[in-house]
Parts: structure tokens; sequence; C-alpha cells
């Protein structure tokens, strides 16, 4: 048996184990050169396939966040058109996107055009309820000195139905938003025509008390005693007058009637009995009770 043989690439002679050993170490090194290569391809189309599935994942929230942003905004409109239809009279004006504060400033007016109040609204269509949105809002509420502040949320807290105030602040679901407004609406205008009435009440008060110690009043006041106590004056002298002409009088009567009286009483003494007694001169009887 031959136990050598030539390298067909070198032209080396080699023992035959010697080529053997080399053909399975080439073999070997290649099966796992080509099984390295098929791990390697794997780990690379298994994290290419992890890859797309990342970027469709992120495109989703992407689309989804895009998708609310959009909602919010077409929610905000939706309200801001609803306000303007129901209340002519007011200002209602959105804020600008970008610009820190709520979505919607309302001005409500009377028809007159006088001012009574200010309502700010925040509009949230998401799927979950945030307690935050209560304290963010009452702070933006300050910032612009609204009167009331009032959250549109399409999610409610538990529990929680159409409307109700929390923290002082309103909440609400989108349908009961304006039936809210017209609500809030009266109470602004009861509370601006009572702040008016008050004012009112303390400038004429004011104006009064003017008037009463000014000069204008005291003129107006002096002719007016002047001529109630001329008129009492008047009224005292002719009272006298008459007094005295009433006491003259009664003498002249008084005299006449003991006149007659005793003209009377002569004409009887002559006559007897056959003259006619008259009532007025004499007694009246007297009568005795046994």
């Amino acid at each position: 048996m031959q136990d050598t043989i030539k390298c067909p690439k070198c032209g080396e002679i080699i023992k035959l184990s010697q080529a053997i050993s080399e053909d399975i170490e080439v073999e070997i090194k290649n099966k796992y050169e080509k099984q390295a290569d098929e791990k390697i391809k794997s780990e690379i189309n298994r994290l290419k396939i992890k890859e797309q599935a990342l970027a469709k994942e992120y495109e989703s929230k992407e689309a989804e966040q895009g998708s609310q942003k959009t909602q919010g905004e077409v929610l905000e409109l939706d309200l801001e058109q609803a306000l303007i239809r129901e209340f002519p009279f007011d200002v209602i004006e959105s804020v600008a996107p970008g610009m820190k504060g709520a979505d919607i400033v309302q001005v409500v007016k009377t028809q007159s055009g006088r001012e009574c109040g200010k309502i700010l609204w925040e509009t949230k269509r998401t799927k979950t309820w945030n307690d935050q949105w209560i304290n963010k809002l009452k702070g933006d509420q300050r910032s612009t000195k609204a009167d009331i502040s009032v959250l549109v949320s399409e999610t409610l807290p538990e529990g929680f139905k159409q409307f109700r105030e929390i923290n002082g602040v309103w909440v609400t679901d989108i349908t009961s938003a304006v039936c809210l407004s017209v609500a809030l609406r009266v109470v602004l205008n009861q509370v601006a025509r009572e702040r008016a009435l008050q004012t009112g009440k303390q400038e004429k008060a004011e104006l009064v008390y003017s008037y009463i110690t000014s000069m204008e009043f005291k003129n107006r006041v002096e002719p007016i005693i002047e001529a109630f106590r001329s008129m009492k004056d008047d009224l005292d002298a002719e009272r006298r007058s008459m007094e005295r002409s009433w006491s003259k009088r009664e003498k002249q009567i008084q005299q006449v009637i003991l006149n007659i009286a005793g003209m009377h009483g002569d004409l009887a003494g002559l006559a007897g009995a056959s003259l006619p007694g008259i009532k007025t001169l004499e007694l009246p009887l007297v009568t005795t009770q046994e």
C-alpha cells in the first residue's frame, strides 16, 4: 500500500495519514464556517425582523399620538364653533397652538356689550383620566384672571356623569358642555347685575350726601322753611284775631240774652200767668229720687 502522496497544490510529497487528517480538518473547518455563517445570517435576519417590528410599533405610536392630537384639535374647534353659535354676543377666542394656557377663552357679555365675566375652557380627548389636569387648569385660570374654568373631557373620573365641580374647576363631558355654559353664563350675569346694583347704590348714596351738604340744598330748603313759618304766623294771627272777635261776640250775645230774660221777667210780672213761657228762659226741672 502506498503510504505517501503528492500534494496537488504544492507538489510536496506527504504521508497519506497526514493528508487524510488535513482533509478532515478542512472539511470540519468548512462545516463550522458554514454553520457559523448560517448562524450569523440567522441572527442578522432575526435582528432585521425585530428592527422592522420596532419601526412598525414606533410608526403606530406616532400615528396614534398624531390622531389623538388631531382629535383634540377637532374637539376644540367643535366646542369653539358651538359656543359662537350659541352666544353671538360673547367674545370667544381660541388660544394659539404652542401658547401656554387653556384652549378657549370666553368673555361673557350682555346684548348691550356690558362685560359680565370670563370662562376658561380646556379640552381633552384621551382614553384615560388624569387628576393633574385640574391643578394645571386652576393655574391657567389664575394667570388669565378668569372667573370660571371648565374642563371638557371625553373620559371622566370613575363614577362621574355629565358635569360636576372638582376643587373649583367644572368638569363636563362633551355633550353637556354647551348646556353647562348656559348655566354658568346665567350665574355670571346675575353676579354682574348684583355688583352693578351695589355699585349704583353706593354712588347714589354718595350723590345724595353730597347734595344735602351743599349750598344748593340749603338755598332750596331755606325758602320752604320761611314760607311755612310765614304761613304759621299768619294762621296764629288769624286765630288770635278770631278769638278776640269770638270773645266780643260771645259777650254781646250773652248781654242780649240777659236783656231778653230781664224783659220777659218784667212782662211776666205785669201780665201774670197769661204770658206764654219761653222754654230757653225757664229753669230745667229738677227731679228727686226717693
